[in-house]
């Protein structure tokens, strides 16, 4: 299978990695480094919690598929997308539709190390984090799969080795959904 060129779309939970990956890759392949994120809370004024607080996680992925739907337009690309971004079925259509799709799978243990000090994650201002984190990936797991040109592993990979890996990958035209 040859995957389609021109684009890197990173989906993943939180914690997985996305941006610090996506940096690292559009820096290899001289290419623009895109956070849907960021970019949402540019044009709203405001951050992510804030959003959330006034909007409601609905007002939010609304946000979100309306920049996704802009974003992947655009070639020559490394796009880090929210962790959430696949539950929309018109985000997973754009995502696989227009890019090459990278799944940065991670586990609870790995999400937890690296979340434990972020305020600015909504979902995870409650008392039991590793269940929101849990049931989170539960929800959207089959989603991130079912899109994914490429999966690997970032619980033991340095971020620069595990860069080169996925370019390898997606220079090679080949499927590689194990890690």
């Amino acid at each position: 299978m040859v995957l389609s060129a021109g684009s890197l779309f990173l989906v993943g939970p939180m914690g997985a990695g996305k941006s610090t990956l996506g940096r690292l890759l559009a820096d290899c392949l001289n290419w623009t480094f895109v956070d849907a994120d960021r970019v949402i809370e540019e044009r709203a004024g405001a951050d992510i919690p804030w959003i959330f607080d006034l909007e409601g996680e609905g007002g939010f992925r609304q946000r979100e598929t309306q920049v996704l739907e802009e974003l992947t337009q655009v070639p020559g690309q490394v796009l880090a997308t929210g962790g959430g971004a696949v539950i929309r079925p018109e985000n997973r259509a754009v995502l696989s539709e227009r890019g090459t799709v990278v799944y940065l799978r991670t586990s609870i243990a790995a999400q937890l190390r690296r979340t434990s000090k972020d305020r600015s994650r909504p979902l995870l201002q409650k008392p039991d984090p590793e269940k929101v984190l849990t049931d989170l990936l539960q929800q959207r797991e089959p989603h991130y799969l079912a899109i994914a040109d490429i999966v690997v592993d970032t619980d033991h990979y340095h971020p620069r080795a595990l860069a080169e890996h996925i370019i390898d990958i997606y220079r090679h035209g080949s499927n590689h959904k194990a890690s």
